[in-house]
């Protein structure tokens, strides 16, 4: 899968400035990746980044700097590997379900997931998650903070059509589009929407830096603000208008609740 180049470049700037990390935060990240990224200046407008990966191989990449005057922050489209069931007969055997009413599937969908290790399942009716793809679908990029101690870093999404979502870290995007993998994945099925009324999500957690709990809350915040709505389509249509910061203290005090 590929990460479209089409981000709204105005919040997404404004939204790198933002992340504030605490020295342990930022730690359990670097250790959670599948390479280590250094990078070095060059001129005040290209720098040098070098991934070291599991195997010692070294890669080096020359790009523009993000705080560079002219930059833009997507150079190049990034390759997404998608980990999550791409269709819901991955999961269950669609064709059984015939008979059984909206709160049984609900039930079996519900206990199917229950204690898997950083797999959760979501369940929301017919209306409300077609709600959500079509939002999705207008509006494909959002932004949300984790946080972790005294800081936060960020995670930016994308939607895919036709039932994806996509969580990259921000940090790991802004070193290199290219190089960014996803931590999360968000799968939404809608194909007993019409016929049970029922639509039935599912998040899997990639990434090991990310803990379940964080998993879960940025698959519930995602949803929430799509179905909400307002500040997703400001950032995707009038991002100067969007302020990130009041974004974030608004999200830190839900954090924790």
């Amino acid at each position: 899968m590929m990460l479209s180049s089409a981000l709204p470049r105005t919040a997404l700037v404004r939204a790198l400035n933002s992340t504030s990390f605490r020295p342990a935060a930022k730690e359990a990240l670097h250790r959670s990746r599948a390479y280590n990224i250094t990078t070095k200046a060059i001129s005040s407008s290209r720098c040098l980044c070098t991934l070291t990966s599991p195997s010692h191989t070294m890669i080096k990449h020359e790009h523009k700097r993000y705080n560079s005057p002219d930059i833009q922050l997507v150079q190049k489209r990034s390759n997404f590997s998608f980990a999550g069931p791409r269709k819901l007969s991955d999961i269950l055997k669609v064709e059984l379900l015939k008979d059984k009413s909206n709160t049984e599937i609900s039930d079996m969908w519900m206990t199917y997931h229950e204690g898997k290790e950083k797999v959760h399942g979501i369940v929301m009716d017919g209306k409300k998650g077609r709600n959500l793809l079509s939002k999705a679908a207008q509006c494909p990029f959002f932004i949300q903070p984790v946080f972790r101690g005294e800081g936060h870093f960020m995670v930016v999404s994308q939607f895919q059509t036709p039932n994806y979502f996509l969580l990259a870290l921000l940090e790991d995007y802004k070193m290199d589009p290219a190089a960014a993998q996803p931590i999360l994945t968000v799968s939404v099925f809608d194909d007993l929407a019409e016929t049970k009324d029922v639509v039935l999500l599912r998040c899997d957690i990639i990434n090991r830096g990310i803990e379940d709990d964080e998993g879960y809350k940025l698959c519930q915040n995602l949803i929430n603000d799509y179905l909400e709505f307002e500040g997703v389509h400001m950032f995707n249509k009038n991002p100067d208008a969007f302020d990130v910061d009041e974004f974030v203290k608004e999200k830190e005090q839900k954090w924790n609740e």
